[in-house]
């Protein structure tokens, strides 16, 4: 009996037929759906505040690399490519890195969207809302470090405000997965997975921690896409929200000389020379300098580098002539420098060089005489807390509850910080308003010292 097939049936049937025998591109070797169906996905910010780089994963090559977005359906279209990544472990587990950017979006607006192509298949329905114009507003985010697949804390919850449309942008301040590379691959694979019901929805800006080292920062490089990825590899950059600045710096140059060498250590500082001067330049439009960077300069745990003795992110390393960051995020009157590592939240009083220099003694956040420290890195990994010791002077306020920090930059003169426990079921256990009339280093005013 002959059967008759209408046009779109046979249409139907060819695509499924394609999606069902997808090849890997790699010498024709037949793979299974789900080898190359979108995984992992989540956004960010590039240099140009009118667009969003969608980064995926597949386990194998696709056809193409594609994002259908659009306010009200997915009528608009943007390719891009994919990078094979080999991880380095024993396996050389393979898998496509896709990056899509998609530009002139319209500022403010909400965008709906899904990856994948035509051929192999779609992710689910995302949405976004793009940044909004100019410095005349208040961005919100989300900022923490030292979150791991197993023991995450503060996960749940970090999902919940982002789907709501609490935040503007995630700051996750080093340290992912614990580890990245370990069981050749698949704790990184697992956490990315874990974060994508918050990064899919909300710009996840990230900076490298010690935990990232692994192959040469390999996965944190091919994981993710910040702004200019083509000249730093997500390791060092900048980005501008809002009235803020934001740097994201790499630490981890003071540490491994041996297997790194000290030409980045180098080139990241005279890049960071140049961006400052730059930013201290537009200060006029968009007067806030924030820094995000893993290892602390101050912290008071049972820490060997940064409470029992000099930190070499502060004070550099003598012996080679390379100089430490914090007199130059003083002398360019950067507003707040943001730290993790420290399996804790610490608040400092407005410091340098080990000094206090509070704006007063009944409103020290008002016009400080120094940058404000603060250390979050208690969103919950397999390591667990991080004890305390004696507490410097200069030390404000400090948990080991688990948690993450809120930020608010509500206009040009001032901006507000909370710290959420998880432990305590979300309850602010911390705030602080930085109020500054002024900013850049002519701000500075040496009131109530305080040394030790």
């Amino acid at each position: 009996m002959a059967v008759s097939l209408s046009v779109g049936t046979v249409v139907f049937l060819l695509v499924a037929v394609s999606v069902i025998s997808a090849w890997s591109g790699q010498q024709g070797q037949r793979v299974s759906v789900e080898d190359v169906q979108p995984e992992q996905i989540h956004i960010a910010y590039s240099s140009t505040p009118t667009e969003v780089v969608v980064t995926w994963s597949t386990r194998n090559a696709t056809s193409v690399s594609r994002v259908e977005y659009g306010a009200m359906s997915l009528s608009l279209k943007s390719t891009g490519n994919a990078t094979k990544f080999t991880d380095g472990g024993l396996e050389k587990r393979t898998q496509y890195i896709h990056r899509v950017v998609l530009g002139e979006l319209k500022p403010g607006k909400r965008y709906m969207y899904h990856c994948g192509s035509p051929v192999e298949g779609w992710s689910d329905v995302f949405w976004f809302v793009a940044m909004h114009d100019g410095t005349n507003w208040s961005p919100r985010f989300a900022v923490y470090g030292d979150m791991g697949t197993t023991n995450a804390q503060s996960l749940t919850r970090l999902q919940s405000e982002a789907e709501k449309g609490h935040f503007d942008a995630i700051l996750h301040v080093g340290d992912f997965a614990y580890d990245f590379f370990n069981k050749n691959g698949e704790v990184g694979d697992a956490f990315m997975r874990q974060i994508q019901p918050i990064a899919a929805y909300v710009p996840y800006m990230v900076c490298v921690g010690n935990h990232e080292v692994a192959y040469n920062f390999s996965h944190y490089v091919n994981r993710f896409t910040m702004p200019s990825f083509a000249l730093s590899r997500n390791l060092f950059y900048s980005w501008n929200i809002g009235p803020v600045h934001i740097i994201s710096l790499n630490t981890e140059v003071y540490y491994w000389l041996d297997s790194l060498g000290t030409s980045r250590l180098f080139t990241q500082y005279n890049w960071l020379k140049s961006d400052l001067k730059q930013a201290v330049a537009d200060r006029a439009k968009r007067p806030w300098i924030i820094t995000i960077a893993h290892r602390p300069m101050y912290c008071s745990n049972k820490n060997v580098d940064c409470s029992e003795n000099e930190s070499l992110v502060r004070k550099g390393i003598p012996e080679i002539g390379a100089p430490g960051l914090e007199n130059i995020l003083y002398k360019s009157g950067v507003d707040l420098s943001i730290w993790a590592h420290q399996h804790s939240y610490e608040r400092l009083w407005p410091v340098y060089d080990r000094t206090v220099f509070n704006g007063s003694r009944s409103h020290p956040y008002t016009d400080p005489g120094a940058p404000v420290h603060i250390v979050t890195g208690s969103a919950g990994c397999k390591e667990g807390r991080k004890k305390f010791g004696p507490p410097g002077v200069w030390s404000a306020f400090r948990s080991n509850d688990y948690g993450y920090t809120r930020m608010t930059v509500h206009n040009n003169t001032h901006l507000y910080m909370e710290q959420v426990s998880d432990d305590q079921d979300g309850v602010v256990i911390d705030r602080m308003w930085l109020i500054k009339h002024t900013h850049g280093p002519e701000a500075w005013r040496k009131s109530t010292r305080n040394e030790f």
